[in-house]
């Protein structure tokens, strides 16, 4: 199967042409390794030419490129989904649903939710966890309140810990985010648990929620100084000035969902010709999941 390799707009649509292009392409992915029918388990299948489904010359069930993945039943076309995944994996700060809408004559809603499965697909697997040289360190995002800095505890600000992977040199290798309830131990640890190699060598703050972390993970603390923590400051700023630039506002029960997308496209941006790829395939090995199960307290 020949993988699309470019951040080009212009190649982007003339590779995938109509919805027929996009649902080969689809099709290739989803059977790369061979027909199964899901009902009897056959292999032997006829292929029909309107949208590349499979159907089973045993029990004649029908299986399309999109049946239970996120691309389950889109109904503004897979082509118009296609740009949405490609505008989300090749741009730098990402779009807004607004702006989808408009641009692919889609409702917002309908641009919103299917953004949101796109970010699903951008979740780590969390089965490569950094190691190395780690900086650790929190931040909150959020408009200005009076009277509340630092590590308020009663601050509305979202809350968020970031773990940074650097390279000998010093270069920014991986970047992951955890949104946090408070600056306890346990709700730090949320990002060493599933983020952090044990192997790893962290350098955090002297804040005393890092402490008895120290049981389980190497970690040193030193004063928070411009010249030690630049790499980690420059990607938190960063990512407030993308977020800032594009969402007018994030419901908090979705937020870990931008910081994934920021992750993924952070630490796949040596990538970036393939990127897009790798995001068709993750979209199609996972589940297909519904607007309740998506919106659930928005």
């Amino acid at each position: 199967m020949k993988q699309f390799k470019s951040e080009s707009i212009i190649d982007f649509f003339d590779t995938y042409k109509t919805d027929k292009d996009c649902l080969e392409y689809l099709a290739k992915i989803k059977w790369q390794d061979g027909f199964i029918c899901s009902k009897c388990n056959h292999t032997k299948y006829t292929i029909r030419k309107k949208n590349y489904a499979r159907d089973c010359n045993l029990c004649h069930h029908i299986d399309s490129p999109t049946a239970n993945t996120l691309f389950h039943k889109v109904k503004f076309g897979v082509r118009k989904a296609f740009t949405i995944v490609f505008e989300m994996s090749v741009t730098t700060k990402s779009v807004s649903a607004s702006q989808l809408s408009r641009r692919l004559s889609i409702s917002r809603p309908t641009a919103w939710l299917f953004m949101h499965k796109v970010r699903i697909a951008m979740k780590s697997s969390e089965l490569h966890p950094v190691s190395g040289t780690v900086l650790v360190d929190e931040f909150v995002y959020g408009g200005r309140e009076d009277l509340k800095q630092g590590r308020s505890t009663d601050s509305k600000k979202k809350k968020v810990v970031v773990a940074l992977e650097l390279t000998e040199k010093r270069k920014v290798k991986r970047a992951y985010f955890k949104s946090i309830d408070n600056y306890s131990s346990k709700e730090l640890s949320k990002i060493f648990t599933t983020h952090i190699s044990t192997d790893a060598k962290i350098t955090t703050d002297k804040w005393s929620g890092y402490k008895p972390l120290k049981k389980d993970y190497n970690i040193t603390q030193i004063e928070s100084n411009i010249s030690d923590f630049f790499e980690i400051n420059t990607i938190i700023h960063q990512l407030k000035a993308g977020l800032r630039s594009v969402y007018s506002w994030m419901d908090s029960y979705h937020f870990d969902k931008y910081l994934d997308e920021y992750s993924y496209r952070l630490n796949r941006s040596i990538h970036k010709q393939t990127i897009f790829d790798n995001l068709i395939n993750r979209m199609m090995k996972n589940k297909h999941i519904g607007y309740q199960e998506i919106k659930i307290s928005s």
